[in-house]
């Protein structure tokens, strides 16, 4: 009865039963494309584009041309795909995340929605998480692509604009998720419409989706410059933190890595720093500066959280592993370990834009994605990005063994009996796969491997170049390999000769991570496509994740019981702990992704209003007609910020009326205080508008309107990134403090939404004043020169871009400078 009950409203099921009938179809034509010519099947891609011209959808046509994609992949690649290929397909054209084991194929599943949804000339993003994956699926797919006359763009990070735009005026563009994003906040930086690169987001299909949209939603992809100075006061906090003593001065809570100081820590800093109150208004940068330095120094960890190199402090990458070049901490806390760690301290950056992935890939009017591992998350997928995980069939069936987890007492009880473990197993040839949470606890295996005369290879974030390299022989006799977490690798473990005999790959996991998604792909590196398997986890209660969440009811029992440390623990209730810790993480850190966006839903509706604004600037043919709209609601909010609760003016009014608009902007056409006493407000505005435009047009008599177009539109863009600029880093610190008060019956959120909109109105009255007081008051000189066009340097989002100042305008020594950056012209590029 349940069985049948689930079959009415699952719309899994429902799904699945849909896509195998459209499967029969495509295979029922499998002969008949076989005998087709090179040509005919070449052909086909014409075909389809006229029909849908004429009316058809890209649902009409999938059957045949899944059945077309499907033939050309044989004959090109030499791989035709399975039945399950096709229904995986299916559930990405149809927008749901397929979730496919590994070794099932993803990359060559893609092939067939990539290919039907680039019939319509709209361009499809497929989306991987690494430049290695990117280029080399777009190579090994690229003949198919090429048969069918679909063109095909690769999108790197060295690519210079040009490129980039040719990649995505390509079919299909293949990219990885932080190119995408930061090509997209570019876009709205460019001086000139013809500097964008990107067209409408359309589609986009995303490779390891969980790890893109889960793993990294709660990391903001973000482009700095504007440097500021603050590097002593980052060592200054440092040296103070380091006196401190933990629970006495300060307390750490590791589920958040959090670190928080206690009343006499706070009298210690006041002593040290010589002020009579730490949280006093005057004080906040201070205060600022010590957060950072005590989280850097008690809850963030060399070789796990960062490695230093060279003298640089790098990211590693908590979910894949991998170093993160040219990404930084934000707020502060990236220089703050740069001071802990006594390398050179980098200027600290502003904020120019901003954008997270939740909120980039919901701008596609199609998403959709695929996986080996999305089913535990289904329900985030489902309420943030309203995409299902179906979970499609695989082709042969699983034959891995699953071991149930062996649990020690202590942290060095696991490892003796890791290495003891390894050590048999190795005796037999069958290849060896062991996956750790951290560089720092990959190195330490690795250096008891070494003491047990264990030949090994070792794969973590400071030796990736030979990534391939070193999974390529994983899965040879008597290979021992241990990685840092294998989410996202992208490459299979291939099985060497006789290794199926021995019992496929082994793999060992060294401790349970924080999601059971990565725990599942680790063990998915095992069993592909049918081949033999094995998986195994050690877990110790004095592992991170226990100790952060595991319950002291657990630890106090194990403790006076008295285990012996060498020996597991077989227990269904200590399982049962380890997967409740594992189900807390992961509902700590939905609800902190679900926070994020929340909060980012704000500023992302801010961030669609400018920038909307600016591409009408850069958009539009006459922007003078939009340089006096601005002038009109300048005069508008001047003159109703004057009206008094009587809605009237009285006389001294009108004198301050006229004395601003004459000393401020009018140097032809002055305003009599006669002319305008018996206007209503309306008229009034009328008036002094008109007054605008003729000192306006007077001043710029005698330039050409290209010049004054030109001019028109530097100054506008100019004025609303800085405006923009301002207020991404006012609502950062706002987000910042908005926690801290106390709001009655509103909520933090609430209080920001409110106070958010209330600034961003301002920003926009601030942006037309601007503009307003800038082309009304500087002076076009008639030797017109060039602007001198800048470079702009990039380094994985983290951009410095100075633009110089036009050359046809008069601006005076204690002007601000017209390049942004906040100084006097003689302070900048007046110099």
């Amino acid at each position: 009865m349940m069985s049948f009950l689930r079959k009415l409203v699952d719309t899994e099921y429902k799904e699945l039963r849909r896509f195998e009938k459209l499967a029969d179809q495509i295979e029922a034509l499998d002969e008949e494309y076989s005998k087709m010519s090179d040509e005919e099947l070449a052909g086909k891609t014409a075909i389809f584009k006229e029909r849908l011209a004429k009316g058809e959808t890209l649902d009409d046509i999938l059957v045949e041309a899944f059945a077309t994609a499907r033939e050309v992949a044989y004959r090109q690649i030499g791989e035709k795909p399975y039945r399950v290929q096709l229904i995986g397909g299916m559930a990405i054209h149809y927008g749901n995340i397929a979730e496919m084991k590994t070794g099932e194929g993803k990359t060559i599943t893609t092939v067939l929605p990539a290919y039907l949804n680039a019939l319509t000339g709209k361009g499809v993003h497929v989306v991987t998480v690494n430049e290695y994956l990117t280029a080399r699926n777009a190579e090994w797919m690229g003949p198919i692509y090429n048969f069918l006359g679909v063109t095909v763009g690769v999108n790197l990070r060295e690519l210079t604009p040009e490129q980039k735009r040719e990649a995505y005026n390509c079919d299909i563009t293949y990219s990885t998720n932080n190119e995408v994003g930061f090509d997209y906040l570019r876009d709205n930086m460019v001086a000139r419409k013809e500097d964008r690169v990107l067209r409408d987001l359309n589609y986009v299909i995303i490779d390891e989706v969980d790890s893109i949209l889960i793993d990294e939603a709660r990391t903001p992809l973000i482009i700095s410059g504007g440097k500021m100075n603050s590097a002593n006061l980052y060592m200054d906090a440092d040296k103070a933190v380091k006196r401190l003593k933990a629970d006495e001065d300060f307390k750490i809570d590791e589920k958040i890595k959090s670190v928080m100081l206690t009343e006499q820590g706070s009298r210690k800093l006041e002593t040290y720093f010589k002020v009579d109150n730490l949280y006093d208004a005057n004080n906040t940068a201070l205060v600022h500066h010590i957060n950072q330095a005590l989280k850097a120094n008690y809850a963030m960890k060399n070789d796990v959280d960062y490695v230093v190199e060279d003298g640089e402090v790098i990211i590693v990458d908590q979910f894949t592993g991998r170093l993160m070049h040219g990404r930084q901490f934000s707020e502060g806390l990236h220089q703050a370990i740069e001071a802990k760690e006594n390398v050179k301290i980098n200027e600290e950056t502003r904020t120019m834009a901003t954008i997270t992935f939740q909120n980039l890939f919901r701008m596609y009017s199609k998403i959709s994605g695929m996986t080996g591992t999305a089913k535990t998350e289904e329900e985030e997928f489902r309420d943030i990005y309203n995409m299902y995980v179906i979970e499609i069939p695989t082709n042969k069936p699983c034959i891995r063994q699953d071991m149930a987890d062996l649990i020690f007492a202590t942290e060095k009880g696991k490892y003796n009996a890791i290495v003891s473990f390894i050590k048999e197993v190795h005796e037999t040839g069958q290849p060896i796969l062991v996956g750790t949470i951290s560089v720092e606890k990959n190195e330490y295996l690795s250096s008891l491997l070494t003491k047990a005369k264990l030949k090994h290879e070792v794969l973590n974030a400071k030796n990736h170049a030979r990534e391939a390299e070193i999974i390529a022989n994983a899965g040879q006799k008597y290979a021992i390999t241990i990685a840092t977490n294998m989410a996202g690798r992208g490459t299979d473990i291939k099985l060497g000769e006789g290794v199926k005999e021995l019992g496929g790959l082994c793999v060992i996991g060294t401790e349970r991570h924080e999601s059971r998604r990565i725990d599942n792909q680790l063990r998915g590196r095992s069993g592909r496509q049918g081949d033999p398997g094995y998986s195994q986890f050690f877990v110790s209660f004095e592992d991170e994740l226990m100790r952060r969440f595991g319950t002291d009811r657990i630890k106090t029992m194990i403790q006076s019981i008295g285990y012996d440390e060498t020996q597991p623990i077989r227990s269904k209730m200590f399982t049962k702990s380890i997967e409740s810790a594992q189900k807390k993480v992961e509902g700590n850190n939905y609800d902190s992704r679900k926070s994020l966006l929340d909060y980012d839903n704000i500023v992302s509706e801010q961030r669609k209003i400018i920038y909307e604004k600016r591409n009408n600037v850069l958009d539009i043919e006459n922007i003078q007609e939009s340089v006096y709209l601005t002038f009109n609601d300048y005069i508008a909010d001047y003159i109703e910020s004057k009206l008094g609760q009587s809605n009237s003016f009285t006389k001294d009014d009108y004198q301050t009326i006229t004395d601003y608009f004459n000393n401020n902007f009018l140097k032809y056409q002055k305003i009599e205080v006669a002319d305008i006493q018996k206007l209503d407000v309306d008229s009034l505005i009328d008036y002094i508008y008109d007054k605008f435009i003729e000192n306006f047009e007077s001043k710029l008599k005698e330039v050409p309107q290209e010049i004054i177009n030109d001019f028109e539109r530097q100054i506008s863009l100019r004025v609303i990134d800085e405006a923009w600029i301002t207020h991404i880093n006012s609502m950062e610190h706002l987000r910042e403090g908005i926690g801290l008060r106390g709001y009655g019956q509103t909520s933090p959120l609430q209080a920001y939404a409110l106070e958010g909109y209330e600034i961003f109105d301002q920003m926009l009255d601030t942006i037309d004043s601007n503009i307003t007081n800038f082309l009304m008051k500087v002076e076009i000189r008639q030797n017109i020169a060039p602007e001198k066009k800048t470079p702009i340097y990039t380094n994985d989002g983290k951009e410095t871009i100075k633009k110089s100042p036009t050359k046809t305008i008069k601006i005076g020594r204690n002007d601000p400078c017209p390049c942004g950056s906040g100084k006097k012209y003689k302070q900048c590029c007046g110099k």
